[in-house]
């Protein structure tokens, strides 16, 4: 694979990269943390007049259509300066499923504000007992007049609170793990009948459980067709696991980077640590981790934007398997290294370390992707 990048790749990569490095330092971002919502509608605003809200969107939308790839950069960025505003969730989730089943009045109503960075959506999908099975709706969605009535919850909403829109995902047909019969809703935060409460999660992240009773939406809040919603959701998930990849680059390469300088300058002895012949060759591993989760992630990125569905899900998997392992190894590699002081709030490796684990859960670990690879090399 050729992982050059374009001239206009590389700008935007280099014009996120000076704004976070002048605007988001760890005290910073730990304010923003501490904050009442968790994430800075200054930032975000400021990801909006770059234009990052709107690279893989239509043009027509006032995006600038743009690839896996161009997000993919924009990832790699967030996740090395640890970045907590909704990005991933509004563009590289909900957002897709907007774009792609969509109507053209809702597309029309949702993706040029969600640009703009005056609107937000997420996507409700987890359940209690779904783990990481995608069909598995409990949530029930019935007819009811010119519309629909909606019961049932959702588990672990990332940035459900933030969200002015919530996409749910609910059952219109069958059994709680049956492929078909899957519909998604286009549900107002405020409407009457949701029920939400927010929490941190253990990377620092707002999510939110959100309970459903009696909620009434008309018709046209249903995205897509009725009951055939699974090959959507599977598409987004594949979509976004992808991007997730690449946030783990970013934070992997931070990690190693950190080290490498701890290593350089921590003395014991009367001699840098880094020159013992055992944490150099720790070192090298890490950076080999590192190199082969990044290559891994650019293949997913290429692949959710021009393959068919089955080699979809299998560089997907593939490239799970390889930054869920990478993120275990380096986050892990990077905290022995620094000592005691690596698990301080004080020292970003420990930030770090948080959010390589829960990137190596979301949407599937290791194990799970092992699992649907082999499924899809012998189908």
């Amino acid at each position: 694979m050729n992982f050059d990048l374009t001239e206009e790749q590389q700008l935007l990569a280099d014009s996120l990269k000076r704004y976070l490095a002048n605007e988001y330092s760890l005290d910073a971002r730990a304010r923003i943390v501490d904050s009442d919502t968790g994430w800075s509608e200054k930032v975000w605003a400021a990801f909006a007049e770059m234009g990052l809200l709107g690279v893989p969107f239509a043009e027509e939308h006032g995006g600038f259509g743009g690839n896996a790839v161009d997000v993919m950069l924009v990832m790699e960025a967030l996740g090395e300066s640890l970045v907590v505003e909704p990005y991933w969730v509004n563009v590289g989730l909900a957002g897709r499923l907007v774009a792609r089943a969509g109507s053209q009045a809702q597309q029309k109503r949702i993706l040029p504000a969600l640009i703009q960075g005056k609107h937000r959506v997420a996507f409700a999908h987890t359940e209690r007992t779904a783990r990481y099975d995608l069909a598995h709706v409990g949530l029930r969605a019935k007819r009811t007049g010119g519309g629909y009535t909606l019961e049932g919850e959702k588990r672990a909403v990332l940035h459900g609170r933030s969200a002015d829109t919530l996409i749910v995902s609910a059952r219109t047909g069958g059994a709680d793990t049956d492929p078909a019969g899957i519909s998604l809703f286009l549900v107002e935060r405020g409407a009457p009948g949701v029920t939400l409460k927010e929490y941190r999660t253990i990377d620092e992240l707002r999510a939110a459980d959100v309970w459903l009773s009696g909620v009434t939406v008309p018709e046209e809040a249903r995205l897509g067709e009725e009951g055939r919603a699974l090959p959507l959701i599977e598409d987004a998930a594949d979509y976004a696991t992808a991007l997730l990849c690449a946030e783990a680059v970013g934070g992997i390469r931070f990690a190693n980077e950190a080290t490498l300088e701890y290593l350089k300058t921590r003395r014991q002895f009367g001699v840098p640590i880094g020159s013992f012949q055992a944490l150099q060759h720790r070192m090298v591993d890490m950076v080999i981790s590192y190199e082969q989760a990044r290559s891994m992630a650019c293949l997913a990125c290429v692949k959710v934007d021009t393959a068919p569905p089955d080699e979809r899900r299998r560089a997907v998997s593939a490239a799970k398997i390889k930054v869920a392992d990478a993120c275990r190894h380096v986050s892990q590699e990077s905290v022995q290294l620094h000592g005691g002081m690596g698990m301080t709030e004080e020292l970003k490796v420990s930030h770090t370390f948080r959010r390589l684990t829960m990137i190596a859960q979301t949407f599937g670990d290791a194990e799970h992707h092992l699992e649907r690879f082999a499924r899809q090399a012998s189908g």
